[in-house]
């Protein structure tokens, strides 16, 4: 990790410790909530340092299994399930402590040409450059932030966001593991009618599909609609789009959505 505050960068650099065996270096002194953000990009790097070069992560799945400590290492163990003539598949264990507390599915690809469609355009929000820095309140390593006008008055959290690193990436993996990075930021259930304080969203799965090559130091917009919620879950799905439009990615997710009990003399504060 660099002598400074660390950036991006220092989140997706892995330590190689065996052929299928990295571990991470530790960004936070202090000991808190280890982000799924991180630990999903994370896990996805060390799958993409396996496959064959050429070949571009097109997909990836993630389970949450355990709470994981942010002043800690994670230890990272790739399977490598298959490697046909175009696509790659790979399973990665992260442990802590000899803990599993994420795994992930992820596929890869080797280019090539095909239709382009996309059927959904991203939304119309202001320009990042008009839109207040939210540095402040921002908890991601090395990422801009600026929180446009959202769909709903009075959301409790964000559900649209544009997003850049701070630092240019050099490759296209790089690109797609920081997109994973950001795609665990926010929730689409923000929108979900008549919530206004919903307990912790805890992840629970969590998946990305890279649509496009698009650079992720430049400005993203992340667009996340919910679906469902029933049962204490809440599913949603989401988007996010290059500046030009293009669809980059698309995003599902399941999470805990457990809203508190109205209080005995009315409803809750």
């Amino acid at each position: 990790m660099s002598a400074a505050a660390p950036g991006l960068l220092d989140v997706l650099t892995l330590e190689r410790i065996e052929d299928n065996i990295f571990r991470t270096g530790v960004v936070s002194p202090e000991p808190g909530g280890l982000y799924g953000g991180q630990v999903a990009a994370q896990a996805l790097r060390a799958g993409a340092e396996t496959v064959p070069a050429g070949r571009h992560a097109h997909s990836c799945h993630g389970y949450f299994l355990s709470r994981g400590d942010a002043s800690r290492p994670v230890v990272l163990i790739v399977h490598r399930d298959r490697d046909g003539r175009s696509y790659s598949n790979r399973r990665v264990i992260a442990v802590q402590d000899g803990t599993v507390i994420f795994n992930l599915a992820a596929s890869f690809h080797a280019g090539e040409p095909g239709f382009d469609y996309q059927a959904h355009a991203a939304p119309a929000v202001t320009a990042p450059e008009d839109v207040a820095d939210t540095a402040p309140w921002n908890p991601l390593i090395g990422v801009e932030m600026r929180i446009p006008e959202q769909p709903r008055p009075g959301q409790p959290w964000p559900s649209r966001a544009w997003l850049r690193a701070r630092d240019p990436l050099p490759d296209d993996t790089l690109h797609a593991c920081a997109l994973t990075y950001v795609s665990d930021m926010f929730s689409g259930l923000a929108q979900v009618p008549g919530i206004t304080r919903p307990g912790p969203l805890t992840s629970i799965d969590h998946a990305v599909w890279f649509c496009r090559p698009v650079p992720l130091d430049e400005w993203v917009l992340m667009d996340l609609q919910p679906e469902s919620t029933a049962g204490g879950r809440g599913m949603y799905t989401g988007r996010i789009f290059g500046r030009d439009g293009r669809l980059a990615a698309t995003i599902a997710q399941e999470s805990l959505f457990r809203v508190p009990a109205a209080a005995p003399d009315g409803p809750a504060r």
